[in-house]
């Protein structure tokens, strides 16, 4: 269902007064009923045949438009004195009633995201220390078996010199982890804030 058809109310919104108010009336529910089954009509049309005052309709159809059961049409008319008639049909939308949900509900509902991001990120961070450990070993052996092979080293220097931390391999550039965490952090605040009233 698409934000174009439904209205998301709370129990504490002021629009669910209104809706109580339109169910509650007689007369409410007697200008529904007739523009359901006409399309259109103007509170002139509605007064003459629900035999109900002008003021009267007048002032439902306020109630009915503050409630979102009714709406104006695009299409309007004017009459013979040059006073703007105003044509309204029932309005094509669900009214969804929910309780208001807490900013720590809709943190809690986003928090399974986050969990996910920090296994993931771990789990990256693991796979990442034992590949680049797997390959510090190997050319660990490589300069000890150089060193052994080559006793002969240059002047003043000494057989532990060859096998220095700095010759040993090191992950260039930006750790792969920290990309997956920046990057499950960015779309996690982009999904909250595009849904943040859905949640």
């Amino acid at each position: 269902m698409s934000n174009d058809n439904f209205i998301l109310i709370s129990l504490d919104d002021e629009k669910s007064k209104s809706i109580a108010e339109v169910l509650s009336s007689a007369t409410c529910k007697k200008i529904i009923n007739y523009l359901a089954e006409n399309t259109e009509a103007s509170q002139k049309d509605l007064s003459d045949a629900l035999n109900i005052p002008l003021n009267t309709i007048e002032y439902n159809i306020k109630k009915l438009l503050a409630s979102g059961f009714i709406q104006k049409r695009k299409n309007f008319f004017w009459s013979k004195k040059g006073k703007k008639i105003i044509m309204y049909e029932i309005s094509n939308k669900s009214i969804v009633i929910s309780h208001k949900k807490k900013v720590s509900e809709k943190i809690k509902s986003i928090l399974p995201a986050f969990i996910l991001t920090a296994a993931g990120t771990f789990a990256l961070w693991v796979y990442e220390k034992i590949k680049y450990s797997s390959q510090n070993i190997a050319d660990l052996g490589r300069d000890v078996l150089y060193t052994v092979s080559n006793p002969v080293l240059e002047a003043g220097s000494k057989a532990s010199d060859a096998i220095s931390p700095e010759s040993l391999i090191t992950p260039i550039g930006t750790p792969l982890w920290l990309w997956f965490l920046v990057g499950s952090l960015i779309a996690i605040g982009i999904i909250s804030f595009v849904n943040w009233r859905k949640l």
